[in-house]
């Protein structure tokens, strides 16, 4: 009867409900514990320079490459190896399985370089000579090869500055010809002044653009005049254009601290530079800088409009039939799939207010759409539309939470209803209202399906800010990580090769996402310090 006593007992204060509550958060939390040590056990040492190694297989050949992982055969009579063999022009493929069997040496020669090349991937092989643009090539030392490359890196730092100005020149074309467009919409004579000064502007720069790529096409050809030779593990020879090479080191003559100063060297590339090789190499700065500010973007239109709508609903509107069919459909808009929502954006806002400033705004342009197409305003829009039912619920339930002595103190003091909600409402509710920005954001931040249809490219032209007026071009296509994973992951036509990065890009997902969220959360802690209230 006792024992029947406990039980009854242990049941109704719910001690069941805390160890299950209890075990749920276990789990989870090791389940994204285990999920981060995976991307960053595969993230982190992408770019670390492993070794090379030089094999000797039983039928005569020879293998040189980076070992990648080791495992069972089929069979399980023995181990294989899969190796990065690079030279992908010269094998046709990245990586090889090799049997441990069939190995009969392997050794690390220091003369082993490693290529990193514009296009068709690393090279691995031994420097034979130098062609300066002869046609004749000499035997050369890698220090001699490190010479040829600073040079040719200085000629092509003078072809980038070319670049730079003829990019300018182009968009001051683009800008005559657009002026241009709208004196013909507008029926202007052929001889009126302003057409005329358009006319010559439009000389002058056609003039020197043509010029500039006159230049730039002597210097490129002067700058790819360079060549060096260099010899693959079969014996093949293959002449490389110095122009081409992004990088050159020696894996195996590298010790500890040159290995730590290249590593971290590829990590600030990562950040700063451009992408590469369909994008599965080089830098990721478009990628972040456009998800930066598609969530930047989004957050404007998402913040400010669910807190208005939250306080509408919790303060101001009669509780009615009318108001409670408003909260059930901003709680149902939070379980639509977001693919739903990229449709709505193309129709709403590409095909349908996009459409319209067009038709208003730039008539002159058309058929060519300019805010009739995918964008960044229009995919933060959607996005905002998409998180919105987030900081509505989150900015209602932290207002609801204020008792209502604090609203009758303050009009028993005199003041209007709008004091009190700025001031003693509002402050209090922060912290509550931050934390349904931080789930938008993190939400916001993985969403691809609907970028895909409202504005995200594999590779941006330019970004959406620049040195040119109006300065913010929200009308421009943007790159995002989230679709760089996809891109890369499942539209690669290597998808071996591309593994690496898809971790590495996942990995600076996830760090930007709890970068931007800590942020938020440090400014609602401050709030909570500030605004002390026991039910935050």
């Amino acid at each position: 009867m006792t024992k029947m006593k406990y039980m009854n007992r242990y049941w109704r204060v719910g001690e069941p409900m805390v160890w299950l509550s209890g075990a749920a958060l276990a789990v989870t939390l090791l389940t994204a514990i285990v999920l981060l040590a995976v991307i960053m056990m595969n993230g982190l040492g992408v770019f670390w320079p492993s070794e090379l190694q030089e094999l000797r297989l039983k039928d005569g050949s020879q293998v040189v490459g980076k070992l990648i992982r080791s495992e069972p055969t089929s069979d399980n009579s023995g181990l294989r190896r899969q190796y990065k063999i690079a030279n992908r022009d010269l094998y046709g493929l990245d990586f090889r399985w090799i049997d441990e069997d069939q190995i009969v040496s392997e050794q690390t020669p220091d003369q082993l370089l490693v290529l990193e090349r514009v296009e068709h991937g690393d090279f691995y092989g031994v420097l034979k000579g130098l062609d300066a643009g002869t046609g004749n090539a000499l035997s050369a030392t890698v220090d001699d090869l490190s010479e040829a490359l600073g040079m040719v890196e200085s000629e092509l730092g003078q072809l980038s500055e070319l670049e730079d100005k003829l990019k300018a020149a182009s968009y001051r074309i683009e800008q005559i010809r657009l002026k241009t467009l709208k004196l013909d919409f507008q029926n202007v004579a052929e001889n009126d002044p302003d057409r005329q000064k358009l006319n010559d502007e439009k000389q002058v720069f056609s003039q020197k653009f043509g010029n500039l790529v006159e230049l730039q096409t002597k210097r490129t050809e002067k700058a790819r005049q360079a060549r060096a030779i260099f010899v693959a593990a079969n014996g093949q020879e293959s002449e490389i254009v110095l122009a081409d090479i992004f990088q050159v080191y020696a894996p195996n003559q590298m010790s500890i601290s040159d290995k730590v100063v290249f590593y971290l060297k590829k990590l600030a590339e990562l950040f700063v530079g451009e992408p590469r090789e369909s994008n599965t190499e080089g830098g990721l700065f478009p990628a972040i800088f456009g998800t930066v500010m598609l969530i930047f973007v989004m957050s404007l239109f998402s913040f400010p409009l669910g807190v208005v709508a939250a306080i509408y609903l919790r303060e101001y509107a009669k509780d009615g039939i009318l108001v409670r069919i408003v909260r059930i459909a901003v709680n149902n808009l939070a379980g639509i799939p977001s693919i739903v929502y990229g449709i709505f954006g193309l129709g709403f806002f590409i095909y349908g207010i996009g459409h319209g400033i067009d038709s208003f705004f730039f008539p002159e342009r058309l058929p060519t759409p300019t805010f009739g197409t995918g964008g960044l305003l229009w995919a933060s829009l959607t996005l905002a539309l998409l998180t919105v039912p987030v900081v509505i619920v989150s900015t209602e339930e932290a207002l609801g939470a204020i008792p209502r002595e604090m609203r009758e103190g303050s009009y028993a003091l005199g003041s209007t209803k709008f004091q009190t909600l700025v001031r003693i409402l509002l402050p209090m509710a922060s912290p509550g209202i931050m934390t349904g920005l931080i789930l938008a954001m993190a939400r916001a931040a993985g969403e691809v399906a609907p970028l895909m249809i409202t504005g995200v490219v594999k590779l941006a032209p330019a970004l959406p800010i620049d040195g040119n007026f109006p300065f913010f071009h929200l009308d421009r296509k943007f790159m995002h990580l989230g679709f760089h994973i996809y891109d890369i992951g499942f539209q690669s036509p290597n998808v071996e090769a591309a593994k690496p990065m898809v971790f590495v890009t996942t990995l600076l997902l996830v760090l930007i996402v709890l970068i931007m969220s800590s942020v938020a959360i440090h400014l609602r802690n401050k709030m909570k310090k500030r605004y002390t209230f026991g039910t935050f």
